[in-house]
């Protein structure tokens, strides 16, 4: 009854997201494109449209399903470097993305700010473009300072993750994060949720790649599940990963008797 309410009042206080309400898709993706065959730009084809109705939203889904390829599509479409970072950042170490940013359209209600593109995956390259770019003379003053003031090559992975989203990120902007659940411990994640929600008062909106039911928790976002047969809005308590999570930890012997044996 208490996390009920809880989530009510914060549903009460966020109405709406901020800066990005609509992705619309064109459907001119080349008939060989291998992004035809997600779930996601299946699902797109049919709908042209996908809404956002909150200030934090969870993709949420299997692998395959085409969370992360939409999630980096919105992000570069937004104007955000591929690989991660601010809106400055125009490293690029290995062009990897997909060309679905070329397909939709972001319907935007608002200007933010500020905003960051933060996937777990490239952290390390926005490290060290960060560090290269303070070893260049044309910059006043340690870019480094932003983040922190310590390289993110001399923290562990969770401790320069966490460190961008506490320096780095101030506020009235979009943000954008790819499972940041594999840098960070159960408790970090508890610690990023706290972020969030401190953003959240700030004027800020998240779209987030998951796999945590943790993090899916957060009160008064919005979980779109990615499946097979394309985008479904729903309660976390009902996607598979908290179910499974939740059945492993209620009793993990029993389901590690019929998964081994």
């Amino acid at each position: 009854l208490a996390s009920a309410q809880l989530d009510k009042s914060l549903r009460g206080k966020r109405m709406s997201a901020k800066f990005i309400s609509d992705i619309y898709f064109d459907n001119k993706l080349d008939k060989g494109s291998y992004l035809n065959t997600l779930p996601v730009v299946k699902f797109l084809s049919q709908t042209q449209r996908l809404s956002l109705d909150a200030d934090v939203t969870f993709f949420v889904g299997e692998n395959g399903t085409g969370k992360s390829t939409l999630l980096e599509a919105i992000a570069v479409a937004f104007g955000f470097n591929a690989e991660g970072g601010s809106k400055n950042f125009t490293f690029s170490t290995n062009a990897t993305h997909s060309e679905l940013h070329k397909h939709i359209k972001l319907s935007r209600s608002a200007h933010a700010k500020d905003g960051f593109f933060l996937r777990a995956e490239s952290l390390y390259n926005v490290a060290t473009n960060i560090d290269m770019m303070d070893s260049l003379p044309s910059f006043d003053g340690p870019v480094i300072d932003g983040y922190g003031g310590v390289s993110l090559h001399n923290q562990s992975h969770g401790e320069s993750f966490l460190s961008i989203v506490q320096n780095r990120f101030f506020g009235n902007g979009l943000y954008i994060l790819d499972e940041p659940e594999a840098a960070l411990s159960p408790m970090k994640l508890l610690s990023l949720m706290a972020e969030i929600n401190a953003l959240v008062d700030k004027n800020s909106q998240f779209i987030i790649a998951t796999h945590s039911p943790i993090l899916m928790a957060f009160p008064g976002a919005d979980v779109l599940e990615f499946y097979d047969g394309g985008i479904k809005k729903t309660d976390y308590r009902d996607t598979e990963h908290f179910n499974v999570t939740k059945q492993f930890l209620n009793d993990p012997d029993r389901m590690l008797h019929y998964l081994l044996k």
